[in-house]
């Protein structure tokens, strides 16, 4: 065993060889081959895959999505609707004559 800088297996105290080469021998006869990242298309399909991958996310939300919307409008619409009656002369007539038709029919109490 020699000097401080080397990797030490503690369990056995044994070098264990430079980063690398942890525990192992020397491999012979492994042909690696690497190519620059400046050189690889790393954004190859990203914009077909991004399509096709949004309509069948949308796709599969669309029914948890499109009722609560379309009940929220027609509930909306029917509002606003109802509001613009209430504040024209036929409604504001109507109102009327249903509030004089509710005083008539009451009448005196009887008890």
């Amino acid at each position: 065993m020699t000097g401080g800088s080397e990797p030490l297996d503690t369990r056995h105290g044994q070098y264990l060889g430079p980063w690398g080469n942890l525990g192992s021998q020397p491999q012979k006869g492994i042909i690696t081959y690497a190519i620059s990242a400046n050189r690889q298309r790393p954004l190859a399909g990203t914009m077909h895959t991004a399509v096709f991958n949004t309509w069948r996310r949308s796709r599969a939300q669309l029914l948890f999505v499109v009722p609560p919307f379309a009940v929220a409008y027609l509930a909306v619409d029917w509002a606003v609707k109802k509001n613009e009656y209430y504040n024209s002369k036929p409604g504001r007539m109507a109102e009327a004559a249903e509030a004089e038709g509710a005083d008539m029919n009451s009448g005196p109490v009887r008890g």
